[in-house]
């Protein structure tokens, strides 16, 4: 093993500037026996690293080579697997378990007790060592902090010291002295070792001569001890003396404490009464007017308001522990309570006088609003009440009670006013809507249906915000409708037993006038009350609720709203605009009813109404939205929203029934249809309403459903007519749509459009095919017969072989048709047309000019057969295609 370890430090360790300390011969347990060797070892330069280097024989086994290698401050445990029975087996713990077995207990022992030693001396006791003996670890333990490591290595193991340079003076001027220093070395440490002997000795005689010297310090001693025994008796006496002056001190202290706690108790009792003073004492000013203040005047006002803010203060004061129990202090709370209460009761008494007082005044100014279409304002009202809403803060606060009752009184009288007023209001609407004859006044007392008004109750939110004003007034499109399209029978507008000759556009403009007025009119109304409400009472903030034990139920709108809370118990609402909403639900809750009415009395008028009502609504409701879309403002008026959507949806369905209805006469002729010119009518107004309006694609909706019920009943009514053909009452109506929706310029519409013009080319191709049918027959007859030959295999030019198509056959044909004979049976044809067509749509030069074409269509085609099967006869026709051209002329000119 000697040799070996001397192999592997000369091979391996010396080049990497490496010591090696101990090595083990081991193999990996468990597995094939290949020896390998583990070694200890530390590096020569500062800082020292200590390694567990691995160490292989090559395959080759001529030299080791260096494997793997861990530091030692990696190492975790050292695991000997048993510490009283000889075991060879050890397990080492770096980033994982490595497991060895040792070629014997000796080497494994010897390698375990460097690695002890070196985990001592170089990492400070990291490593723990579990199965090892403990005799093991005993041997191996220093004699001292800085001692060398002991053992056979302990050379080995010490740090290096290097000579200094006058140790190697020393030396070598003792070397110098010796003529055999060098060479007989052992001579040279025999000479070394006698002097080392002589001078140990005179040590000794020196020691022995320096007794008396030592004698005399040993009687000094003595002499100082005496001298200190002295200085004690004396520090004795002082003490007794001092220790009476404390005595005296510790009186004159303890009456200084006295004194001091006497003085801090004065000025905490002088600092809790001026506490006690200044927040609980409640100025004489401040008490008259709790008592006695005026309540009319912005002066007494605001001095009760200053007064009740004191009186709060002092209610509110956080007294300090102990304080409630003083006798003046409860006084002084009780009489506080009492003011508090007799304010509390006397300002609720005059704010109801106040409320009653405003009801009566407003009546009063009811009479002047009746004639005009206007609300009587509010604005004095809010304006002298807000200089209490301070106060009502005050009593909020203070008296949640008489706030809460206050509050349903406020509810309950504007209520009332309000009710007077939105009713007369709408009214006048009424009257100024339907005029003042009998039919009129029929319509102003128009009775509520149940089925148009919403009658249960809705969770209606609140809002302080501001709307800006209403929108301006749509532009109105005049539609010209002739005198004969509106005596037709079945006409759409003849709804409610109205007369749609008594509804001109004036009418209607006039309506959507007044109906934008009522909302203009009730829109800052609304939001006026809404911001009183919420300024007045306070209700930015959330509030807990506390009062007396009460169960009330306020019937509001149709729905019952509850309440209940307790005295000293709060109850928390669920936000300020719940509170809001359901105070602006109890007042105005005759707005969505009487709106109801209105448009209901509207759309009996004018079922096309609904289109403005519609328009104007929802421009209201997207801006009430866009401020804040839970307000009440904006809830009602979506409620009423759906109302208006439900008579348009209804306008539009009879319409279309009305279409399904339509009954023609059997004896005139058709022309342009009932519902195809109302459809034009209700297009035109459509459009000039819906003009940048938010509810467009209600509209296009409602186009797309009434063209395809015009298209549908189009046609059944031109199957059904007996006077006039089908194709011309295809074609007339479906050019009059078609005219219709080029000149509207509906985008959503385009697809019916290009269906209109080309069932109207269909028909009219149609119609002149069957009105044209063959008018030179005979001729007809002929050229049909030769084009069987020519199908039949004949040639062309052999045609005229054939007995029956022979050249005489075809001049005898043609001689029948001379152009005079053309030109009358031309003529018959248009006084025909004539008869089937209508004047209003204006087709019978376009059904005339279609007719000629055709005609010379025909002519042509006679021409050429005759060109091509009787080649070089000479055989023309009577007449020219210039003849047809005049013939045409002629006859359009004298019709």
């Amino acid at each position: 093993m000697t040799a070996i370890k001397h192999a592997l430090q000369r091979d391996i360790f010396t080049p990497n500037d490496e010591r090696l300390l101990s090595i083990v011969n081991v193999c990996k347990a468990g597995k094939k026996k290949r020896n390998c060797f583990l070694c200890a070892t530390v590096t020569t330069e500062r800082p020292v690293q200590v390694n567990v280097v691995k160490v292989k024989k090559s395959d080759k086994g001529d030299f080791y080579k260096r494997q793997t290698a861990w530091a030692l401050r990696d190492l975790a445990i050292v695991d000997a697997k048993d510490a009283v029975k000889e075991n060879p087996e050890f397990d080492l713990h770096f980033d994982k378990v490595y497991k060895w077995v040792a070629s014997s207990t000796v080497e494994k022992n010897t390698f375990i007790s460097c690695i002890w030693k070196l985990n001592q001396r170089y990492l400070r006791k990291k490593i723990d060592f579990i199965n090892v003996s403990s005799q093991l670890l005993e041997e191996s333990v220093p004699s001292g902090e800085n001692q060398s490591v002991a053992g056979g290595d302990e050379e080995a193991v010490d740090e290096y010291q290097e000579l200094n340079a006058r140790e190697e003076q020393d030396i070598e001027i003792m070397m110098e002295g010796c003529e055999y220093a060098i060479s007989n070395a052992e001579a040279f440490a025999e000479k070394l070792s006698r002097e080392l002997q002589v001078l140990d000795g005179a040590n000794i005689q020196s020691i022995m001569a320096s007794e008396k010297q030592v004698n005399i310090l040993m009687k000094l001693l003595d002499e100082a001890l005496k001298e200190v025994d002295q200085i004690e008796l004396k520090l004795s006496s002082y003490e007794e003396m001092l220790q009476s002056v404390k005595e005296q001190m510790d009186q004159i202290s303890e009456s200084n404490h006295l004194i001091h706690l006497s003085n801090t108790n004065n000025v905490k009792l002088l600092s809790e009464i001026e506490f006690l003073v200044n927040h609980m004492d409640l100025a004489k000013g401040h008490i008259k007017a709790l008592q006695e203040g005026d309540l009319t005047s912005s002066r007494g006002i605001e001095a009760c308001t200053n007064a009740a803010d004191a009186l709060l203060q002092c209610m509110n004061v956080a007294l300090r522990p102990g304080h409630d129990m003083l006798h003046a202090v409860k006084q002084q709370q009780q009489r506080f309570s009492d003011l508090r209460e007799q304010f509390a009761r006397r300002l609720a008494s005059h704010l109801n006088s106040v409320f009653v007082q405003q009801g009566h005044d407003q009546s009063s100014t009811l009479a002047q609003h009746s004639v005009e279409l206007t609300l009587p304002n509010h604005h004095p009202f809010h304006r002298d009440l807000l200089r209490y809403a301070k106060l009502m803060e005050w009593l909020k606060n203070t008296d949640y009670g008489k706030y809460e009752g206050l509050t349903k009184n406020y509810m309950d009288y504007l209520s009332r006013l309000y009710e007077r007023e939105i009713k007369d209001f709408f009214e006048v609407a009424k009257i100024k809507m339907t005029g003042t004859t009998r039919e009129g006044k029929k319509f102003a007392t128009l009775p509520r249906k149940e089925s148009a008004v919403k009658q249960e109750t809705e969770s209606l939110h609140g809002s302080s915000g501001k709307l800006t004003g209403s929108t301006s007034s749509l532009n109105k499109l005049s539609v010209q409708s002739s005198g004969n399209r509106r005596s037709q029978s079945s006409s759409l507008l003849d709804m409610g037993n109205m007369s749609a000759s008594d509804l001109d556009v004036a009418d209607r403009t006039k309506f959507d006038k007044i109906f934008e007025q009522v909302l203009s009119e009730l829109e800052p109304l609304c939001l006026a009350e809404q911001d009183f409400i919420s300024k007045f009472f306070k209700l930015q903030q959330h509030q807990s609720i506390s009062g007396t034990t009460t169960n009330e139920a306020e019937e509001i709108d149709g729905g019952t709203l509850s309440r209940s809370y307790t005295s000293g118990v709060p109850q928390t609402i669920s936000s300020e605009k719940d509170m809001i909403r359901q105070m602006m639900t109890k007042i105005f809750r005759c707005i969505e009813p009487e709106l109801n009415n209105l448009i209901a009395l509207g759309d009996k008028i004018d079922s096309f109404n609904s289109l403005y009502m519609l328009v104007k609504m929802s421009h209201h409701v997207w801006t009430a939205q866009n401020v804040d879309p839970a307000s009440f403002l904006s809830t009602t008026l979506g409620n009423v929203l759906v109302t208006v959507k439900r008579n348009f949806d209804k306008c539009i369905s009879n319409q279309m029934k009305q279409m399904d209805e339509v009954k023609i006469s059997k004896k005139s002729k058709v022309g342009i249809l009932p519902f195809v010119a109302e459809f034009e009518e209700f297009a035109a107004l459509a459009e000039s309403i819906f003009k940048n309006a938010e509810r467009r694609g209600d509209l296009d909706k409602a186009y797309i459903k009434l063209i395809r019920a015009v298209f549908v009943s189009v046609e059944k009514v031109a199957n059904e007519s007996q006077k006039t053909p089908r194709d011309v009452v295809m074609m007339e109506n479906f050019h009059h749509i078609f005219a219709t929706l080029s000149r509207l310029k509906i985008s959503c519409l385009e697809a019916e459009k290009k269906e209109a013009k080309q069932k109207y080319t269909d028909h009219l191709q149609s119609y002149v095919i069957y009105s044209l049918g063959q008018p030179l027959e005979k001729l007809n007859h002929f050229f049909e017969g030769v084009e069987a030959r020519v199908a039949q295999g004949i040639r062309e030019e052999e045609v005229s072989y054939q007995l029956a198509f022979n050249k005489q056959e075809l001049r005898k044909v043609i001689k029948e048709y001379p152009g005079k004979e053309v030109k009358k049976g031309l003529d018959n044809l248009y006084k025909k047309v004539d008869k089937h067509l209508c004047e209003e749509e204006n087709l019978l030069q376009v059904v005339w000019h279609s007719m000629q074409d055709e005609f010379i269509r025909q002519y042509k085609h006679f021409e050429g057969l005759i060109a091509r099967c009787y080649p070089g006869s000479g055989i023309t026709m009577e007449f020219t295609i210039q003849d047809i051209l005049d013939y045409c002329s002629s006859i359009a000119q004298s019709h």
